[in-house]
């Protein structure tokens, strides 16, 4: 059964949000956008020639999708996992009458890409990467953060097993649509794979805003002393090895129509996690599909990100997901009240190892 959990933070409800209107060749173009960005010398070209128009409308129509805040960035999107780094998700109570305080602090740290308030009594629920030669490491970090914000409690939520991440808004799609359920598709392999100084310097070189020109890959391969077709050669075989995972437009979600998400979290028979996760990720309205440990507090197994135009909107992909899942023992929905941060990571820099010699004196 569904469980209710206590609202302390107004919920965005409105149907529009701050929405900006878009047109149906906006909708296709950001579909493409999200999923369909080809690794070649000229991608807009490609993807152009998908939709039907110029490139040179195309690069237009980008530039003012940037401008307009609907797309937050194109961009290269590299595995935290794959590239040594440990993450995990985590829920923080902290002070519902200052979260803004805590956030802030928790923010500061590199490593942290999201960050959200929430319905619960964990109200605070943000990612946490640190690097594989961290000086502090996972907990080390949590230990600082907690005491810097002065959390009441804190949870950690890593990742148990992977069902889903990917992070496309179907711009096309009604409710229906995003209630329905695909086709299960095997998870991305989660392990630190083995990559070298070029690859380093690849990822140092691309990440980051990917330029909106006919040729966006050649600044980077002049950087690195190479041709753009060699480059994108070495992007293919760090796509191959589980390095890069795509290269996408991200969306300003609430911009883009999409005003409300709600985390999704079920209690599962255990003997049936490792069959239904993947079917509970198949349904179209669902970014990211998790199995994490539970607590005594805390005794959900599969996690689901729904976003949906509206609260309405994510209701109906959750309560599909249960209709289908008579089995389930219980669920809960924690819907963001604020998104305190949502950044893409930028690997391999110095703001790692300033922020712990700052924050812990660590060398």
């Amino acid at each position: 059964m569904a469980q209710d959990v206590t609202a302390t933070p107004k919920i965005r409800s409105r149907k529009e949000g701050a929405a900006v209107p878009l047109s149906e060749a906006d909708r296709r173009l950001l579909n493409l956008m999200q999923g369909s960005f080809p690794l070649v010398p000229r991608p807009y070209a490609a993807v152009a020639a998908e939709a039907g128009i110029a490139e040179e409308q195309v690069l237009a129509d980008l530039e003012r999708l940037l401008h307009d805040r609907i797309i937050r960035q194109i961009t290269p999107i590299y595995d935290t996992r794959a590239l040594g780094y440990d993450s995990m998700l985590v829920a923080a109570k902290v002070d519902p009458e200052h979260p803004w305080r805590a956030a802030k602090i928790i923010n500061s740290h590199p490593g942290v890409s999201h960050n959200y308030l929430r319905n619960h009594e964990f109200n605070m629920w943000f990612t946490l990467a640190v690097e594989e030669d961290s000086a502090l490491g996972l907990q080390g970090t949590l230990d600082v953060l907690q005491e810097l914000t002065g959390a009441e409690s804190i949870r950690q939520l890593p990742t148990l097993k992977l069902f889903k991440i990917r992070m496309d808004l179907e711009m096309e799609g009604d409710t229906k649509a995003l209630a329905s359920a695909g086709v299960a598709e095997a998870p991305p392999e989660l392990d630190k794979q083995e990559f070298d100084e070029f690859d380093r310097a690849v990822i140092r070189a691309t990440q980051g805003d990917l330029p909106v020109t006919p040729e966006p890959w050649a600044p980077a391969a002049a950087e690195l002393g190479v041709t753009p077709e060699e480059l994108l050669a070495h992007l293919e075989g760090m796509q191959e090895r589980g390095l890069l995972r795509r290269v996408a437009a991200i969306l300003f979600h609430r911009r883009a129509g999409f005003s409300a998400n709600g985390m999704g979290v079920w209690q599962v028979p255990e003997d049936r996690i490792l069959e239904l996760g993947p079917r509970m990720a198949a349904f179209r309205g669902i970014s990211h599909c998790y199995q994490r440990p539970t607590y005594q507090d805390w005794p959900y197994q599969i996690f689901t990100m729904a976003h949906g135009r509206s609260k309405e909107e994510c209701d109906a992909i959750l309560d599909a997901i249960a209709a289908e899942f008579p089995e389930i023992e219980d669920r809960a929905t924690l819907y963001s009240s604020t998104e305190f941060k949502k950044i893409r990571l930028l690997y391999f820099t110095d703001d790692f190892r300033a922020w712990e010699r700052e924050h812990a004196g660590a060398a």
